[in-house]
């Protein structure tokens, strides 16, 4: 039996472990690469606006409806209908709809803070949901309609949390309380249709709307504390 010296099955080793090597590193480098694209809708909210401007985002169900009642807060300067919360870069509508996105529906508050605070936004957010919803808001079921405050601050995040114990403390508030907060990340608008939509299509969203029984529905919850609509 021949004997193969043992540098040359060292040399002819080589060249395969430099193989399985490139490979390896090439499956490595494509996962990170997956990885880093897929977590684009998880990195953190950067606010794009004035420096006398702030951000707030709020999910109530419906992003009609939440953008109908931030629209109507002096020192709001503008409100965008959109996705946030989830793992998917860049959702549709019908994405989202689908519940596999874990996107919600929500809005992007712009507004003053030297006109009007944080917590004043708050209570109009907790005053046009029912927070002890854990299944959706209204008519509307599905994740993707969850209440939710994404604080983009450390500042908002207390303040949500110190918001919410308040009530959970109130003996006549609504119970239990369900809302999730948690920190902001990315958020893309919705689709263009969608923007403005109470006031493109006020027929259709006054029927949507009251056929959904959200007015009615927040009577029930605030009963007195309930929002004129």
């Amino acid at each position: 039996m021949k004997t193969i010296p043992a540098s040359r099955v060292a040399h002819a080793a080589l060249p395969r472990a430099l193989f399985f090597l490139a490979l390896t590193w090439l499956a490595l480098a494509s996962a990170g690469a997956i990885a880093a694209d897929a977590s684009k809708a998880q990195q953190p909210f950067e606010p794009d606006v004035a420096d006398n401007q702030a951000v707030a985002i709020f999910a109530g169900g419906c992003f009609w409806c939440v953008e109908e009642a931030f629209d109507a807060v002096d020192g709001v300067v503008s409100t965008t209908s959109g996705y946030t919360g989830g793992n998917v870069d860049d959702p549709s509508y019908e994405q989202v709809s689908k519940e596999d996105t874990g996107h919600a529906e929500a809005v992007k508050v712009v507004y003053k803070p030297d006109q009007v605070g944080y917590d004043a936004l708050l209570d109009v957010f907790w005053h046009n949901i029912d927070p002890t919803d854990d299944g959706g808001q209204f008519c509307d079921r599905g994740d993707s309609y969850r209440s939710g405050i994404f604080a983009v601050t450390d500042d908002q995040m207390q303040a949500a949390r110190a918001t919410k114990k308040t009530l959970q403390d109130d003996p006549d508030a609504p119970s239990p309380i369900v809302t999730r907060i948690v920190p902001a990340t990315t958020f893309y608008p919705a689709e263009a249709y969608h923007q403005n939509y109470y006031e493109k299509n006020p027929y259709r969203y006054k029927f949507y709307k009251f056929s959904c029984r959200r007015a009615a529905t927040l009577e029930d919850v605030w009963g007195e504390d309930a929002p004129e609509h």
